[in-house]
Parts: structure tokens; C-alpha cells; sequence
């Protein structure tokens, strides 16, 4: 397998020879990993469950998981999953990578459709399936003839990097579409908690309102990992149409993909509560109301992403780092065959006293 280097490992060669200005503290606004302090609560769990580490993972997820996840969605989306249209999973980059693998096993050309620029995994899965890759524009469709022979659509809205949404009637659309011509659509939700006003929609949502309720077809993944400011839990799932979950779920048996019991108790604490996710919302609006003073960007209705456009992507990177002591990541290690170029991912992750800090430098930049 060839895979792509990954863009973080692209931006450390743009910029190895490179001497930082040393007048400004090193500041980076590049990986989407927040960077506020898990709550206690979560901690505590973690440590009060510590002598489970004994014990085996359960690949399907303890009892108090599953219950704390199939909770969540109801109490965000209004709809009451059964047990057997969710598996929790071990976040969800692994699941993003092998259930391709696995769906598409059987394929004799298979065929994966997914956002361009995009989140890198997708590529990845695609390449570990022998999968022909097909890009979908940012809110577009696919063509009818590209719809006819794709296995796969992975979709991802709220969107990284473009901080991208779609409404409901969009969502509604693909589904149809994955309906009428019989393939398989996943969502990948995991910013759906990072908003400002109006809470995205989830394509569960979409697929029951056009009476597909038991999701023939559709899947969405969501993590806990932005919404409790916990990525290290390791704590995602998968939910959707059962006929396949209850085979992805063997297969899930042979690659062992579970965490610790400990983590998973503490991952079912984490789902369980709203109030620690509002006041990291609010952080994150503050912070894009940090970006918009200073910026004059509009604030996204989720993620918390900024698409900025500059010149010249890769010599705007160089010239940030150089002068400024700041690392951003160039639109065009995100995506292909042109698509990112003339843009940079910003990552509103830091406090807001950093983030205001880092965006004034952004602007100095821009004026030089």
C-alpha cells in the first residue's frame, strides 16, 4: 500500500530549514485536538475505575456505555436507537479506516466517494480497500454515473476543514440518493457538538424524516473527543442500519478495537453530561468572536475551524512561522487535484487569550 504523507508530517518538511522568530513565543493553531482540560468529573471516573484495568475490553461496549450513547442521541436528535443500530467503538478514526476494509471486501471494484479537501483517513481507507477514489465538492452531489457505480459515500458535515455545514434538506437528498441507487452513506458527525446557535442536523435525522427509519443504508459516527475535550478516552460509535452493523460487529471481534473498561466507564460519564459541553461551546464562540474582531470572518454555525483565504497557501505558512513564530496548516495538504489551494486551516483551539494572541499575528501577516 502507498499511502499519502500525512499533512502534519508535510508541514514539518515545509518548514524544517526554516529559523522561527524568536521574539514571539511559539504558538500553533494547526491539529484540531482541543487543548482545555478534561473536566473532573471525567478524570475522577477514569481513576475510580482503575482497578478494572484487569479485566479484558468488551468489544461491544459495556452495558453503561451503550445505555449513556443510545441516551445522547435521543436527548440531541430525538431519536431512540435500538441496541442493535449502535456499536461503540474505539473513537472513530479506526472505525473510518476499517469499516471500508470491511464493507468493501467482497468488491471487485470497489468504489469510495468522500469530501475534497477532506479529512486524511478517508483517503487512507480507501487506499487500504483497492478502492477507486471519487471527490465530492464542499455542499455538492455526485454526478448520476458516479452514483451508479460508488459502493461508499462518507460525508462529513459539520466539515473539516471548511467548517462547512448542510441543512437538513440536503442530508434528505443524499439519502434518497443512497436509496435509489443502493449504496452505502456515512456521516461523520464528530463536530456535530461544536456549534454556536442551531445545532447541526444528523443524516438520522434526515433518513426518518423521509421515512427511513430503520436507516437502510445510512450510518453516522460521532466521538466524544471534541465534545468533552477528551480525545485520549478513545470513545466514538458507529449507528445506523442494523443489517450491516450486526455484521461489521463479527467482524470487529477479530480487530479488537476496544478500550480499556476504565475508559469506557469514564466515556460513559462523558456522554452522560451537557453541562461541561456548554461551557466549552462557549469558549469556542468566544474564541470565533475573538476571530471575527480581529479577522472579520463570519462565525461558522460548527467546528471550530476557520477557512482563510490567502494568496499563496504554502509561502503564507512559511512567512507566519518565520516572522511570527506561528504554525498553520496550507489548505492544499488537505485535499487534491487543486482543491484547498489558496486557503490555510486555522484551529480554534487554544484559550482565548492565546487565540487572540495568534489571530493578531494572522493579521499582521495578511497586511505584510
Amino acid at each position: 500500500m502507498q499511502f499519502e504523507t500525512y499533512p502534519f508530517e508535510k508541514l514539518n518538511n515545509l518548514l524544517q530549514d526554516i529559523q522561527p522568530n524568536s521574539n514571539y513565543a511559539p504558538l500553533a493553531l494547526t491539529i484540531g485536538e482541543p487543548q482545555f482540560d478534561t473536566p473532573l468529573f471525567i478524570q475522577q471516573e477514569l481513576k475510580n475505575s482503575s482497578a478494572l484495568l484487569r479485566k479484558y475490553p468488551k468489544i461491544t461496549g459495556i452495558k453503561e456505555l451503550k445505555e449513556a450513547q443510545i441516551k445522547f442521541f435521543q436527548k440531541r436528535f430525538k431519536i431512540e436507537l435500538e441496541p442493535s443500530q449502535i456499536i461503540p467503538t474505539y473513537g472513530t478514526r479506526e472505525v473510518l479506516f476499517n469499516f471500508p476494509q470491511f464493507l468493501l471486501f467482497d468488491k471487485k471494484n470497489p468504489v469510495v466517494a468522500y469530501p475534497n479537501p477532506f479529512y486524511q483517513i478517508y483517503e487512507g481507507a480507501a487506499i487500504a480497500s483497492r478502492a477507486k477514489s471519487l471527490y465530492i465538492n464542499i455542499g455538492g452531489f455526485l454526478t448520476k454515473e458516479q452514483m451508479q457505480e460508488v459502493d461508499l459515500v462518507i460525508l462529513n458535515y459539520p466539515n473539516n476543514p471548511t467548517a462547512a455545514s448542510v441543512d437538513l434538506k440536503h442530508l434528505q437528498q443524499w439519502v434518497k440518493y443512497a436509496l435509489e441507487y443502493d449504496f452505502v452513506l456515512l456521516n461523520d458527525e464528530c463536530y456535530s457538538e461544536i456549534y454556536f446557535e442551531n445545532p447541526p442536523v444528523s443524516l438520522l435525522e434526515a433518513s426518518k424524516s423521509i421515512g427511513n427509519d430503520k436507516f437502510k443504508n445510512i450510518l453516522v459516527v460521532n466521538s466524544i473527543s471534541k465534545r468533552s475535550s477528551a480525545p485520549g478516552l478513545r470513545s466514538g460509535f458507529i449507528a445506523g442500519d442494523n443489517q450491516i452493523l450486526q455484521e461489521y460487529l463479527t467482524y470487529r471481534t477479530y480487530v479488537g478495537a476496544a478500550s480499556s473498561e476504565p475508559l469506557q466507564k469514564a466515556a460513559a460519564a462523558a456522554w452522560s453530561d451537557e453541562y461541561h459541553v456548554e461551557v466549552f461551546r462557549k469558549l469556542y464562540k468566544q474564541n470565533f468572536e475573538i476571530a471575527k474582531e480581529v479577522l472579520g470572518i463570519e462565525i461558522p454555525q460548527a467546528t471550530f475551524y476557520i477557512w482563510l483565504a490567502v494568496d499563496d497557501e504554502l509561502e503564507f505558512t512559511k512567512r507566519l512561522y518565520k516572522e511570527y513564530n506561528l504554525t498553520v496548516i496550507p489548505g492544499s495538504f488537505l485535499g487534491r487535484e487543486g482543491a484547498g489551494k489558496g486557503f490555510v486551516r486555522l484551529a480554534l483551539v487554544l484559550s482565548p487569550k492565546d487565540t487572540k494572541e495568534a489571530l493578531i499575528r494572522v493579521a499582521k501577516a495578511l497586511k505584510s
